[in-house]
């Protein structure tokens, strides 16, 4: 089955697909993404994804001039078009295209893109098993809050842990651990949940706000504080979340083994509770 592609609200061939020379997002990453997943047809709150467009766009002075409704009613065609039961959903929006230059310009459309395609997830040995992460200095801009296009640092890291046989890399600060490339990071502690508080150091993501949600619902003792390389090395549990990887344990860090090294029995927990969750959700 073929990939979708909507471009500025026109359906076109993933071929034919064309954005000017000029576009800010080319020029100088002056744009927003988001990525959407579809579980058997059904979107794992869009409306949540679009929320964070939107608080972003106004962080970085952008006029979603399309319309959210507009964007999320492309999204849902895409995804049905697309015919994969599965699927993820991916979102840009720039400042659009205008001679070069670093002031923002003025009387410019945006340009909006939506790609619907197969998500072929992540090996399931990975979610039984377990996988190994590096850690890297965190060398990113100060907003990490905005999922901004410019994601070099991130790929930098990413490439890290490729090279190393690793799945992510960990950020980490002054000795503070921050999230991973793409993903959020949680540890747990004599059963208690800890992750990095939502401030302009880490993207909140979203599927780190339904895992909260659900230690909430089931009476499960978190804090949103911010933790040390010591305290990740030394805890009980490590698990990574995010849209495609999910809840995702980690057993073993720079080398290091977690806890037992089998991931642990919070977070059989967490993936058993979020597995239920994703077949109540389609918003």
């Amino acid at each position: 089955m073929p990939t979708v592609v909507y471009l500025n609200g026109q359906k076109v061939d993933y071929e034919d697909a064309r954005i000017s020379i000029e576009d800010r997002g080319f020029l100088f990453g002056d744009g927003l993404y988001e990525v959407v997943h579809v579980y058997k047809g059904r979107f794992f709150h869009l409306d949540r994804h679009l929320a964070r467009l939107e608080q972003g766009a106004k962080e970085i002075y952008l006029n979603l001039d399309f319309g959210l409704n507009n964007l999320a009613n492309i999204c849902r065609k895409a995804a049905k078009e697309s015919g994969y039961d599965d699927a993820s959903v991916y979102i840009q929006v720039t400042r659009g295209a205008a001679v070069r230059q670093h002031a923002f310009p003025d009387n410019v459309k945006c340009t909006w893109l939506v790609i619907a395609r197969e998500c072929k997830g992540n090996p399931p040995e990975f979610y039984e098993n377990g996988i190994e992460c590096i850690t890297v200095p965190d060398e990113r801009w100060g907003r990490c809050n905005i999922k901004t296009v410019q994601l070099l640092a991130n790929c930098i890291a990413k490439e890290k842990a490729k090279r190393a046989g690793s799945f992510e890399a960990i950020f980490h600060k002054g000795g503070a651990v921050r999230e991973g490339s793409s993903s959020n990071v949680f540890i747990v502690k004599d059963n208690k949940l800890m992750t990095h508080p939502a401030d302009n150091r880490i993207l909140n993501g979203i599927t780190r706000g339904v895992v909260l949600e659900m230690a909430e619902r089931k009476q499960i003792e978190y804090v949103e504080e911010v933790f040390t390389l010591d305290d990740l090395f030394s805890a009980d549990e490590v698990f990574l979340t995010g849209t495609t990887t999910e809840i995702m344990p980690v057993v073993k860090v720079d080398g290091k083994l977690i806890g037992d090294g089998v991931p642990g029995t919070m977070t059989r927990l967490i993936q058993e509770e979020y597995q239920k969750y994703i077949d109540t959700v389609d918003c």
